[in-house]
């Protein structure tokens, strides 16, 4: 499942808060001295493919802007930032501009409730019916997005690790088709926003107000597929947050704050933008027929207005530095400038291959690959990207984290998911070659 340009007046709800591609880069350095001292003492004119496709985008006005962190070890990162917050805007982007990053939040969930497994207060196969009794007794659909009466008793029950790896069979509004599809709408269960704007195709459905609200009702509704059984795209970094909160005995927004963004410095990332910050946030744009039409006014945005739940799949807005400091903190395994704000083991499981022995991943997005903590994992890296064309990584072997911002939708309306990671790759391996 993808976006699909907005060469019609309709806009496929199926795809608004979907991210991810990727993450193969750093591969061209991985474990190699010589490529790290190349990029370590480099300046910015070693990111000649990534400055060239930055420079590209903006200047064919295909974006309003888009601002490109990379960073090494626990080095300060580059910033390659160009156009203004919006088209023909006065204000230019830079590292402190603020973004949606949209399904770029399900790692950080992920990584919150890596925190409470490393403490004992979550098990990583623990089932979740142990803190939500509601998921006692689940119901499986026995045709995949057919009816949601013909349903069957779920074979094992829902545990954390299939929350954070999309395998506990829990649909998704904008991947299903079908009954399930209305269900979902009718019970209020629309975990993301996109505009205050009436937006042909996308609905104007009112969600539930409250993380428990929203746990409750989904609970009430089958699931798509057996649990375990397969990677399936999902509500589940959502239903994770409340998750958290029964586990933490914290509001999951207050936990993600002064558990992971205060001791992080992560000093711009919010579920809501606050008033006095609206002047460096960004407009999001719609692709039509290859032109940008805004879609979320930064001024105007409904990312001004409190959500009617923290929704830890898809709700937050952030920077690029503060991004950055999340991702450094990563790379770190949970140090950032001297500070530990997660345990060493919990990044390393985190960042690892999660999936159950008996998911499949044939014919998803991830075939072939690992699944951690909200992220895809291959080859050394994990990470994610977001539905308004946003993208990060950290790459282990290459000693690397790398993230690109910018806003538009839908994310493959351009292919900036697949290639930011490509001119990080060819920039390393350009590196090495001149070190080698």
């Amino acid at each position: 499942m993808a976006f699909r340009e907005f060469d019609t007046p309709q806009v496929s709800r199926r795809a608004l808060l979907r991210g991810g591609a990727w993450l193969t880069a750093g591969a061209a350095l991985a474990g190699n001295p010589m490529g790290r001292m190349a990029l370590a003492q480099g300046g910015a004119a070693n990111w000649q493919a990534v400055t060239a496709m930055v420079d590209k985008y903006v200047s064919e006005r295909k974006v309003a802007n888009m601002v490109a962190t990379l960073g090494w070890g626990a080095r300060d990162p580059q910033y390659i930032a160009r156009g203004t917050l919006a088209l023909g805007g006065p204000v230019k982007a830079d590292a402190d501009s603020l973004y949606r990053i949209y399904s770029m939040t399900k790692p950080i969930t992920g990584m919150a409730a890596m925190m409470l497994i490393d403490e004992g207060r979550l098990g990583l196969d623990q089932p979740i019916a142990e803190l939500l009794p509601a998921y006692a007794n689940m119901q499986v659909q026995k045709t995949y997005d057919g009816s949601v009466t013909d349903v069957v008793p779920a074979e094992r029950p829902i545990t954390v690790r299939q929350l954070l790896t999309h395998t506990a069979g829990l649909g998704y509004g904008i991947v299903q088709k079908g009954p399930i599809t209305t269900a979902y709408t009718d019970q209020g269960l629309i975990p993301g926003q996109v505009s205050r704007i009436p937006i042909p195709g996308i609905g104007r459905a009112t969600p539930v107000e409250g993380l428990d609200v929203f746990a409750d009702r989904l609970a009430t509704l089958p699931l798509v597929l057996q649990p375990g059984s397969k990677w399936s795209y999902s509500v589940s970094l959502d239903l994770l947050g409340r998750v958290i909160e029964v586990a933490s005995g914290m509001a999951f927004d207050e936990f993600l704050h002064k558990r992971i963004f205060e001791p992080a410095g992560m000093t711009s990332t919010w579920f809501t933008v606050p008033a006095s910050e609206v002047g460096r946030f960004t407009t999001n744009y719609g692709i039509m027929n290859g032109t940008p039409i805004p879609m979320d006014p930064a001024k105007a945005s409904i990312y001004l207005d409190k959500p009617p739940f923290p929704f830890g799949g898809a709700g937050l807005v952030s920077s690029p530095r503060d991004y950055d400091r999340f991702l450094k903190m990563l790379l770190g395994y949970g140090v950032i400038e001297g500070k530990r704000v997660m345990g060493e083991l919990a990044v390393r499981v985190g960042t690892s291959n999660l999936l159950p022995e008996t998911a499949t991943t044939e014919g998803t997005w991830v075939e072939g690959q690992g699944f951690g903590a909200g992220g895809r994992v291959t080859d050394g890296a994990y990470g994610w990207g977001g539905a308004a064309g946003t993208i990060a990584f950290v790459n282990y072997k290459a000693g690397l984290r790398a993230n690109l911002m910018t806003q538009y939708m839908p994310s493959d309306s351009y292919p900036i998911h697949e290639g930011f990671p490509e001119a990080v790759t060819a920039d390393l391996a350009t590196m090495q070659g001149a070190k080698a």
